[in-house]
C-alpha cells in the first residue's frame, strides 16, 4: 500500500506465462533451452565454415585462375580463341587454345582431380583439372570445377593433349583439354525441368507424358516444348531447325538464280478477304484488321506491278481448330509467283524442279548430311531414306488418275469423281506412287473447280475442272499452287458465283489490280514445316517448328 509520501514497496517479478496465461512448465523451458543451444552451436559452426572458407581463399594461390568472368581482362590472343568446338579435331598437340561451350556434365575423381565434359552443338570434348597443372592449379579450383552445374556456359583455357586412350563418352575422343585457366560464363541452377540427353531421340510417340525403357527417360513432346530452350540443345533437335535453316538457305538460292525478287508483304488486312473462319482477328486502332491467310492478293498484285518474278519466306496464319499432326495455327511460308509466257506448266515445272533441287541438295551438300546423319543417328528411322526419281523430272499425275489408282487398289472413292481425296487416300497414294515410281515426291494436277479457290483459273477445254495443281511428300500436301485468273472480268464473274463481292471491302484494291492489266500468271505457296516434317519423316509437325502455334499453344 502506497505510504503518504508517496513511496511504494517494490513488486514482484511476473513469471512467464504460457500461450494460455499459464506458466510454461518445465518441459517446455528444458525445449527452448535445448534449441537456444542448438541455434548457438549452428552459429558458431557456421561462423567456423566461413572462417576456413576465407582462410582457404586467402591461400589460394589459383584464385585469379577461376570464378565469374570478367569482361575487364585482355582477350586471347589472336588464333586462340576457338568459335567452334569442332576445330579442336585438327588442333595440335600442346596447342593453347580458349573456348567457351556448356557444361554437360562433371566428376570429382579425388581432392586433386575433376573431369567435366563441355559441349557445342554435337561436338563434346572432355576437360581435366588437376592440382598442381597448368599455372599452379589449387585443391579450391579442382573442387570448384567439380561442382559446377550442369548446363552452365563456362570460358576454359588450356593445352590440347592427347590422352592415354581415346575417350568413349565425347564425339571429339582422340583429345583433351588440359585446363589452365575456368571462368563461369553463365551459371545454370542446380535444378533442371527437363534434361538435354533424356531428349536427343523421338519423343514417345502420341505420350504427352515422360516414357522411361531400360532405365533412359524420354521426354514427351509437350514437356520438351514447354522447355523449349532446353530441348533444344539436344543435338538432334537442333539438328531438325538447323535442316529447316537450310531449306529455307536452298529455296531462296535457287529463286535469286532464277531471277526472282525477294518482296516482304503485309501480314495484315482490312477484310476476311480468303473466306473469313479461317482468320485471326485483330484490334487495329478504332476498327479490326486480319492477320492474312496467305500473302496470295499481295504476290498477284506484285505481278500487276509487272515485277514479273516474285518470292516470299514468311508466316501464314490459319485460325483452324485443328489438333492434327500435321497442323498449326502460325506457319512458315515458301512462296512463288511468276508470269506465264504460254502455259501453265511453265509454272508447274519450275516449282517441281525446285523441290527436286531442295531435297538433292538435302541429300547430297555435306552440311545437309552432317544434319541429317545426326537426326538419323539420334533414333529418327526415316531420316535420310527419302526417294527421288533419276533426273530433274518430278511424277506427275491427274487428279483423275489419282482417283483411278486408288479404286484399282480397292479404296473405296465415291461417285462423285469431283469430290475430294481425303488425307487418308492421300496416305495411301502416297505409298501406291512409292511402290510403282519409286519416288516419295510427286506432283497432281488438273483439280475439280469445286475444290479451288475463286482466284484459280478454269481449264478452257473443261470448265469443270483447273489450271491448279498440289505437291506431295510421302503421300501428305507441302503445296497448293494454280493458273491465276488475270482476267477482270472472268475474275469478278467468278467471285459472284462463289457468293462475293468483287467490289465490296477488301476486294475492290485487289480487283482492281486486274482491271488496270495484269500479266498470265501462276505460282504456289510450300509450307516450310511441312517440308522438314515429311523430308525427315517426322511424327509431328511441332517437332519441326521452333516455337510451335496450335489451337492449344502460345507459349513459349
Amino acid at each position: 500500500m502506497a505510504s503518504q509520501t508517496g513511496s511504494s514497496l517494490p513488486e514482484r517479478p511476473k513469471e512467464e506465462q504460457g500461450a494460455d496465461g499459464a506458466a510454461p512448465s518445465k518441459n517446455a523451458l528444458k525445449k527452448a533451452a535445448k534449441e537456444k543451444e542448438k541455434a548457438e552451436k549452428a552459429a558458431k559452426r557456421q561462423q567456423q565454415e566461413q572462417a576456413e572458407k576465407d582462410k582457404a581463399a586467402a591461400s589460394d594461390t589459383a584464385a585469379h585462375l577461376y570464378g565469374p568472368i570478367s569482361y575487364s581482362s585482355p582477350a586471347p590472343p589472336p588464333g586462340q580463341y576457338l568459335e567452334d568446338l569442332g576445330h579442336l579435331n585438327a588442333a595440335e598437340e600442346n596447342k593453347k587454345v580458349t573456348v567457351q561451350a556448356r557444361v554437360h556434365s562433371t566428376r570429382k575423381q579425388s581432392a586433386k582431380l575433376s573431369f567435366l565434359v563441355i559441349g557445342e552443338g554435337d561436338n563434346t570434348i572432355q576437360a581435366v583439372v588437376a592440382e598442381g597443372g597448368g599455372q599452379g592449379i589449387s585443391r579450391q579450383m579442382v573442387k570448384w570445377c567439380g561442382s559446377i552445374n550442369t548446363e552452365s556456359i563456362v570460358r576454359i583455357t588450356g593445352l590440347v593433349k592427347t590422352p592415354f586412350e581415346e575417350i568413349k563418352s565425347t564425339s571429339i575422343t582422340r583429345y583433351e583439354l588440359h585446363v589452365e585457366e575456368i571462368f563461369m560464363v553463365s551459371e545454370a541452377p542446380e535444378q533442371m525441368p527437363i534434361q538435354r540427353k533424356d531428349c536427343n531421340q523421338p519423343p514417345p510417340g502420341d505420350e504427352e507424358g515422360d516414357v522411361e525403357k531400360e532405365g533412359v527417360i524420354n521426354v514427351g513432346l509437350k514437356a520438351r516444348l514447354d522447355n523449349r530452350v532446353i530441348s533444344l540443345r539436344a543435338p538432334a533437335q537442333q539438328a531438325i531447325i538447323d535442316l529447316q535453316s537450310e531449306v529455307s538457305y536452298l529455296f531462296a538460292e535457287y529463286m535469286r538464280k532464277h531471277k526472282f525478287k525477294w518482296i516482304q508483304p503485309s501480314y495484315m488486312a482490312g477484310a476476311a478477304t480468303e473466306g473469313g473462319a479461317g482468320v485471326f482477328e485483330i484490334k487495329y486502332f478504332d476498327t479490326k484488321a486480319y492477320l492474312t491467310q496467305s500473302p496470295q492478293f499481295f504476290k498477284q498484285m506484285a505481278i500487276a506491278g509487272d515485277m514479273k518474278r516474285v518470292c516470299i519466306n514468311g508466316p501464314v496464319f490459319r485460325a483452324e481448330n485443328s489438333n492434327t499432326k500435321r497442323h498449326l495455327t502460325e506457319f512458315t511460308g515458301l512462296d512463288f509467283e511468276m508470269t506465264i509466257i504460254n502455259h501453265y506448266h511453265e509454272v508447274l515445272s519450275f516449282g517441281e524442279k525446285l523441290m527436286i533441287f531442295i531435297i538433292r541438295a538435302l541429300q547430297t551438300r555435306e552440311e545437309c548430311q552432317h544434319l541429317v546423319n545426326m537426326i538419323k543417328k539420334a533414333g529418327y528411322p526415316e531420316a535420310g531414306n527419302f526417294q527421288l526419281p533419276p533426273g530433274d523430272d518430278a511424277v506427275r499425275i491427274t487428279f483423275a488418275e489419282a482417283k483411278k489408282m486408288l479404286k484399282a487398289s480397292g479404296y473405296d472413292i465415291g461417285e462423285d469423281e469431283h469430290a475430294d481425296i481425303d488425307t487418308a487416300q492421300e496416305r495411301a497414294l502416297g505409298i501406291l506412287i512409292s511402290h510403282t515410281h519409286h519416288t516419295d515426291f510427286y506432283t497432281i494436277d488438273k483439280y475439280p473447280r469445286a475444290l479451288r479457290p475463286f482466284y484459280t483459273h478454269p481449264d478452257p477445254t473443261n470448265p469443270a475442272l483447273t489450271n491448279s495443281y498440289d505437291f506431295f511428300m510421302r503421300g501428305q500436301e507441302i503445296m497448293s499452287g494454280a493458273q491465276r485468273i488475270h482476267n477482270y472480268e472472268m475474275l469478278c464473274e467468278n467471285m459472284r458465283e462463289k457468293g462475293l463481292d468483287p467490289l465490296g471491302e477488301g476486294f475492290r484494291t485487289y480487283t482492281d489490280a486486274f482491271r488496270q492489266g495484269c500479266a498470265p500468271h501462276g505460282g504456289g505457296g510450300l509450307g516450310l514445316n511441312r517440308i522438314v516434317q515429311y523430308f525427315l519423316g517426322l511424327n509431328n509437325i511441332r517437332e519441326a517448328t521452333l516455337f510451335p502455334r496450335d489451337p492449344g499453344r502460345l507459349a513459349p
